[in-house]
């Protein structure tokens, strides 16, 4: 998608929702009126007929099997393996299905990015790295299921993703992974994990998700903390240098935005950057569009089990798009 590999930029005008309030900085002008006359126009629904992947699913299995075989000879504890699907020649309004994407799985870390004619329609539930005055926290997400149709059948899938001994100990690996990077940047002895396992339930699915903080030396600024961290552990594996060069054997496209992040620096130094996944991207003069998803590999996964993962994470962009997979 050729998005640049870094990139800030101050903003001529920025909104800031309050409680009861609403913040005009940078520039104000008319930027109030302007909004206040402005109508969304309507658009009809997207007609994607379908996408297809870049890796064919006998490949993403077979990919699950070697993978597990490199955990088994010592080569990693814990790999995140994606995959691409992607439609060519689609006319599309950005702005419009990104509206409809954030109705269909609303989410805290969500995002619209423009850069000349490529656009990010993002709905992430994962938030990478955040800082307020001397403290930052990181909240990897590892473990999901899909929601119940019922309260009970909702429950009892809670509860199976609670007690799955697979999905606890990917999330455990990339804690710890996440402790250690932290540690990092970190004063001596404060890296701690409030809350571990945690279960959040989002439109489709519950996700387990732990929280990893600590308070940063006084020396340490942006530069320091994404050397330190970036990219995530959650999105990499474990150890991490060697997940990410098995990452780009196995994988059969370079993810660029994707698992990359976008977020905001106050003047004050404090943060608050996104994990890029849940996402579109689509390039407006020739018509890409694409969305990657994947799962995390362990000895004990089961590839078929890991396959229908990123089919679910992939449900609230297929119903925007109103798309299927066609498979290969």
């Amino acid at each position: 998608m050729a998005w640049p590999q870094l990139c800030f930029f101050t903003p001529q005008t920025w909104l800031l929702w309050q409680v009861d309030t609403l913040e005009i900085h940078g520039f104000a002008g008319d930027v109030l009126n302007q909004i206040l006359s402005c109508s969304a126009p309507e658009f009809p629904p997207p007609q994607v007929p379908f996408l297809r992947p870049r890796m064919a699913r006998a490949d993403y299995l077979q990919a699950v099997d070697a993978i597990r075989t490199d955990i088994l000879n010592g080569e990693v504890y814990e790999l995140n393996l994606c995959q691409e699907f992607y439609a060519e020649n689609v006319a599309l309004q950005p702005l419009d299905v990104f509206w409809r994407l954030m109705a269909a799985s609303p989410a805290p870390f969500a995002g619209f990015v423009r850069w000349h004619q490529h656009f990010l329609m993002c709905a992430s539930p994962e938030r990478f790295l955040a800082r307020a005055d001397a403290h930052i926290r990181s909240q990897p997400i590892k473990g999901t299921i899909r929601r119940g149709h019922t309260p009970e059948a909702d429950e009892q899938q809670r509860l199976a993703l609670l007690n799955d001994e697979k999905e606890r100990a990917e999330n455990l690996m990339i804690v710890d992974l996440v402790r250690n990077d932290l540690a990092r940047v970190a004063q001596t002895g404060t890296v701690r994990v409030p809350e571990l396992f945690g279960l959040y339930p989002f439109r489709h699915l519950w996700q387990m998700i732990s929280t990893v903080e600590a308070s940063l030396r006084p020396d340490v600024q942006l530069p320091g903390i994404l050397r330190a961290a970036f990219p995530m552990g959650s999105m990499t594996g474990a150890p991490k240098i060697r997940a990410m060069q098995l990452i780009e054997h196995y994988e059969h496209t370079r993810r660029g935005l994707y698992s990359g992040s976008i977020g905001y620096r106050w003047p004050n130094g404090d943060f608050d950057f996104n994990v890029v996944i849940r996402s579109l991207q689509y390039r407006q003069d020739t018509g890409y569009l694409s969305f990657e998803v994947g799962s995390a590999i362990t000895y004990d996964s089961d590839p078929e089990r890991e396959y229908e993962e990123c089919l679910l994470k992939a449900k609230a962009l297929l119903e925007v798009l109103g798309a299927v997979i066609r498979e290969v």
